[in-house]
């Protein structure tokens, strides 16, 4: 075959391109691949010279534990911008998670537990639905239901922050025990990665969620289900934001509307991103996302390590994660979310 020849590529949608284009696509698609361990590594040699100190158990305790429920959020959110939709609920799903599991937990034990997540994937499944059948843009139906579960979670908590007051050993051991100096929430988080990773590459359920994110129109004409597909990968969002608030709860021994736990959105959105999830649907790796969460875990700490002063710290930060998102960040021309 010559250099003029054509052959199909997936950076083609199926257009012909030349052998040199099909090689730089894989470069690019073996960089994006690569990309998020590579950030995380880097980050961790800086913060390494400047301060040996965060690097030691205390300090991968600290950030691990910040870790666990970034992770569980943009690991939902990696499943749903894998479809070319996005969930802006699924962090406030877990806040309101938090304060169920603490509400219920003291009278219900681990049948409460049980209970709340259930709830968790009856919004998933509803948000899913609504977008699967009423053709709602995903981003307008959960900013949504952002705002209603909000609402729920101030109502709900009575605006106070809610105490375990018996049977926290339940969730606390979660917490409080710990592998290689992190938490087991956070390797619960890891679990998480390796199932979703196992679903989307080996199911039949997996494939139709990148087939659907890829080519949606495509995906229909081949007989995916997409839009039992489509409120799967809702339910799936709306789990792991029920698990975020367990680990919320694991870790503070309280929920409230406003303590930890209520600014997981953003973070949530860039672990996904950083860790190599294509905005525009068609591209995730799970357990690149682990290492986009402990990026952005990082992030924080290594500002400190550099010496920025706080009220630099937002600007440092929003800059660094505008440049890592687009360092890892797989692109698709012509894609929307939808």
């Amino acid at each position: 075959m010559t250099k003029t020849q054509t052959l199909a590529s997936p950076a083609s949608f199926g257009g012909p391109v030349s052998t040199a284009g099909i090689t730089r696509y894989r470069m690019v698609a073996a960089w994006h691949a690569l990309a998020p361990v590579l950030v995380f590594v880097s980050m961790l040699l800086i913060v390494g010279i400047l301060n040996a100190n965060y690097l030691k158990p205390l300090g991968i305790s600290i950030v691990t534990a910040s870790a666990a429920p970034i992770l569980l959020v943009a690991l939902g959110q990696a499943m749903v911008l894998n479809i070319g939709s996005i969930d802006l609920s699924n962090a406030a799903v877990s806040m309101v998670a938090a304060i169920l599991v603490a509400m219920w937990l003291p009278a219900m034990g681990v049948s409460g537990i049980l209970l709340v997540l259930a709830v968790t994937v009856a919004i998933g499944i509803l948000n899913g639905a609504i977008v699967a059948y009423t053709q709602v843009p995903s981003f307008a139906l959960t900013l949504g239901t952002l705002g209603l579960l909000q609402t729920a979670a101030l109502v709900t908590s009575d605006s106070q922050t809610i105490y375990v007051s018996e049977n926290r050993e339940l969730i606390g051991a979660f917490y409080s025990n710990s592998v290689l100096f992190s938490p087991l929430t956070f390797w619960i988080g890891v679990l998480v990665a390796l199932i979703y990773w196992a679903v989307l590459r080996y199911t039949r359920l997996g494939l139709g969620m990148t087939a659907i994110g890829k080519n949606e129109r495509a995906a229909t004409l081949s007989a995916v289900p997409t839009n039992r597909i489509k409120i799967i990968t809702f339910a799936i969002s709306g789990l792991s934001g029920g698990l975020a608030g367990l680990a919320i709860v694991a870790q503070a021994g309280s929920a409230s509307a406003s303590g930890l736990g209520s600014n997981l959105l953003l973070p949530g959105i860039a672990a996904a991103l950083v860790g190599g999830t294509s905005i525009s649907g068609g591209q995730t790796n799970p357990i690149n996302v682990v290492f986009g969460a402990l990026t952005v875990a990082f992030v924080p700490i290594a500002i400190q390590a550099m010496g920025f002063g706080a009220e630099a710290q937002s600007l440092v930060y929003g800059l660094f994660i505008i440049t890592v998102v687009a360092l890892t960040t797989s692109r698709v021309r012509g894609a929307v979310i939808k």
